[in-house]
């Protein structure tokens, strides 16, 4: 297949270097002129992922790509930017959203944005750097479409990175933007040194108010207990390279929000998502206190009052 990465970060690298190997002919898109320029020149990325080899990937600006006559395009960018570039797109090629969130102006699943063509969602425990080394890893494809999912299933999995179906689209998008505002307060534990019985307490509990919303909203609740649910919520939560878990356990340290964000460098999600994640729930009329006391904290209460207030709410039923 002829495919256009559009998103130069991490994950787009990671996943332009996962189809080259694959055997498609693959061109990453990024904004910049000059680090399309440097990845032409030494077949590495010189900002994201710079270990990484990329000889085979061509490199484009987005407006040089060939996109009007790409077989797929794979949108790897911020969910704050996704409707602005998926509306941009030329060509009528399916779209495969790589991003995890929630469009911050509306509280659309980022799917919902995309017009005039097929859309599908690839979600799971992906840690970019891993899959760019070639690890073994696994993900979940979510199409309305089950034919276009099946297609691109057998474009992508190979016997590194393992890919499954799922027909449930809203529940993989929600849990693609739920998990990384639960992965926020996981880092606020890791920071304040609550231990790992707490740790692992509060991301069962946010499993749980993942899987209220998910119910509400038409989602298939097992999806929750699956690779886009409760698989990238563990790792998302674990794992050292977890933006939204390093910005939270640089909260709990001491810094803002913004300086946390500054300080990785790349896009924390559940920072753009919280607040949309939160008003969606007032919507539903789900209750979902991890993600309320996340935004709470967003907005300047102490991290060590929020524990409390979790830790003092009524006992109930599991």
């Amino acid at each position: 297949m002829e495919i256009v990465v559009v998103g130069g970060g991490s994950w787009g690298t990671a996943f332009a270097r996962l189809l080259r190997d694959h055997g498609h002919a693959v061109t990453l898109a990024c904004r910049d002129p000059a680090q399309v320029e440097a990845i032409r020149e030494t077949g590495h990325n010189p900002r994201y992922l710079t270990a990484i080899e990329l000889r085979g990937v061509d490199a484009a600006t987005v407006e040089e790509a060939p996109l009007g006559t790409a077989n797929l395009v794979v949108v790897a960018v911020p969910s704050a930017s996704f409707g602005e570039v998926v509306a941009a797109l030329p060509g009528t090629a399916p779209i495969l959203s790589l991003t995890k969130g929630l469009d911050p102006t509306t509280g659309d699943r980022l799917s919902s944005l995309v017009r005039d063509r097929p859309a599908a969602v690839l979600s799971g425990p992906n840690i970019a750097e891993e899959v760019a080394r070639g690890l073994p890893a696994a993900a979940v494809i979510a199409c309305d479409s089950l034919p276009l999912a099946v297609q691109l299933q057998l474009a992508i999995n190979s016997t590194a990175f393992r890919v499954y179906v799922n027909d449930d689209l809203v529940g993989v998008e929600l849990c693609a933007a739920a998990k990384n505002v639960i992965a926020l307060a996981a880092g606020g534990a890791d920071g304040l040194g609550l231990g790992d019985n707490a740790k692992a307490a509060l991301v069962t509990r946010g499993l749980a108010e993942m899987g209220r919303l998910a119910e509400v909203a038409g989602a298939r609740p097992e999806t929750f207990a699956g690779l886009a649910g409760m698989g990238d919520l563990i790792v998302t939560c674990w794992s050292p390279s977890g933006r939204n878990r390093r910005c939270g356990e640089l909260v709990a340290q001491g810094m803002t929000p913004d300086e946390a964000a500054r300080s990785i460098g790349m896009a924390v999600e559940g920072l753009t998502t919280a607040p949309t994640l939160r008003d969606l729930a007032h919507r539903l009329d789900v209750e979902m206190p991890i993600t309320e006391g996340v935004c709470a904290v967003l907005d300047g209460v102490a991290l060590s009052e929020l524990v409390g207030q979790l830790m003092r709410r009524d006992p109930t039923v599991e």
